[in-house]
């Protein structure tokens, strides 16, 4: 995820862009999937991990040079949190308006209200562990991507995908996919009454992931001296 040198404009844009992508095939992958799956729950789930895996995949390989390929908040956070207070700004904007434009795009090609809020409540212990669970895996592997020679599309694509199905809230990990769920009152959806628990124990997982990459870091640093 390490971006080149691109103007701050580009790099919000594709920032925008690839919430947006993200987003929109979340959602639209979630409603096409409920509508194909005739009420099979588990293969409607199926088919949205396996298009959410996919656009993750292609997404920070082709937008990672840019932007470094966030697309969530708490991404940004932790990677840009000693470098660029102004251009996390940025990031963090580019990301809400995107996850919202993501939501109404799959909205308006499926032929449904392009203005909905979510009514799939989403709440209670086990859901805030699994978030935090699911958010602490993605930073973590985030950041010990940056130190080996490991693929991160291929590695963030890959946990996702896993954590969708070994976390009972699915893995959102990302602030910005709660606004865009929120916006979908679909497969997708989550109530805006749940997110405020979500995005807490995202947090707390994104900080989570950054202690345990410290912990290894500094039992190398042990083992060298």
């Amino acid at each position: 995820m390490n971006e080149q040198q691109h103007t701050t404009p580009q790099k919000a844009f594709a920032e925008f862009l690839g919430t947006l992508l993200l987003l929109c095939t979340v959602i639209g992958s979630g409603i096409m999937a409920e509508r194909l799956a005739g009420g099979n729950v588990a293969m409607a789930l199926l088919g949205n991990t396996l298009a959410t895996v996919f656009i993750l995949y292609v997404l920070i390989e082709t937008l990672g040079g840019i932007s470094g390929a966030h697309f969530n908040p708490l991404v940004s956070l932790v990677v840009l949190r000693h470098t660029s207070k102004p251009l996390l700004a940025y990031y963090v904007i580019a990301q809400s308006l995107g996850a919202m434009a993501g939501a109404w795009l799959a909205h308006a090609m499926f032929d449904l209200p392009i203005f909905q809020l979510s009514s799939h409540i989403r709440t209670g212990t086990g859901q805030w562990i699994a978030e935090g669970v699911a958010t602490a895996g993605l930073i973590f592997f985030i950041l010990r991507s940056s130190q080996t020679r490991a693929s991160a599309s291929a590695l963030v694509a890959s946990y996702i995908g896993a954590a969708y199905w070994f976390t009972a809230s699915t893995s959102f990990a990302n602030p910005a996919a709660v606004l865009g769920r929120m916006m979908t009152d679909s497969f997708s959806g989550i109530a805006p009454q749940s997110a405020l628990g979500f995005v807490g124990a995202q947090i707390a997982g994104a900080a989570l992931g950054v202690i345990l990459n410290q912990l290894l870091i500094k039992n190398i640093q042990i083992g060298r001296d």
